[in-house]
């Protein structure tokens, strides 16, 4: 038998709206705490439900917080959010919501930025590989596909 600790409800509450108050935290993660918890069926929707009402819990917040932060910290882009997001089961409103909070000027000025300094730091002299190089860690960082490969031939023309 594991030594698990078992948690009351107004624990389990608490510790919730300590978890959700540290961060902006979306629905799927905190289910997962919950289910880290053992706690009954009923007892995880009571604590959801008291985390909406309270506002420790909030979607379309969570998704604009996520999108800002990725972009301005990590430098994605718009691809790579939208999958994150999704992996996290946001709505797809909630998703559009949050890309609008990324500046489109902003975005292809980091991109710019972003694409210029990787250019100067891939030292292979092939200029194929390059350039494949060059597009791989953009497309994986989540810039769209016509940005990447204009960006590529513009570089390395």
């Amino acid at each position: 038998m594991t030594n698990k600790k078992i948690y009351s409800l107004e624990e389990a509450k608490r510790r919730l709206e300590n978890y959700c108050a540290y961060q902006e935290r979306c629905h799927s993660e905190v289910e997962k705490k919950l289910y880290e918890m053992y706690l009954s069926q009923d007892e995880k929707e009571e604590i959801i439900l008291h985390l909406l009402q309270h506002d420790f819990l909030n979607e379309e917040r969570f998704s604009k917080s996520f999108a800002r932060g990725k972009f301005n910290i990590k430098k994605w882009g718009k691809v790579r959010i939208v999958r994150e997001l999704k992996f996290r089961k946001i709505t797809n409103y909630n998703i559009t919501q949050a890309l609008k909070e990324i500046d489109e000027s902003e975005y292809l000025s980091t991109f710019d930025q972003l694409a210029e300094k990787k250019y100067t730091q891939i030292t292979e002299p092939n200029i194929q590989k390059k350039r494949k190089k060059m597009a791989d860690y953009l497309l994986y960082r989540g810039w769209e596909t016509n940005l990447v490969y204009t960006k590529v031939s513009e570089l390395t023309s």
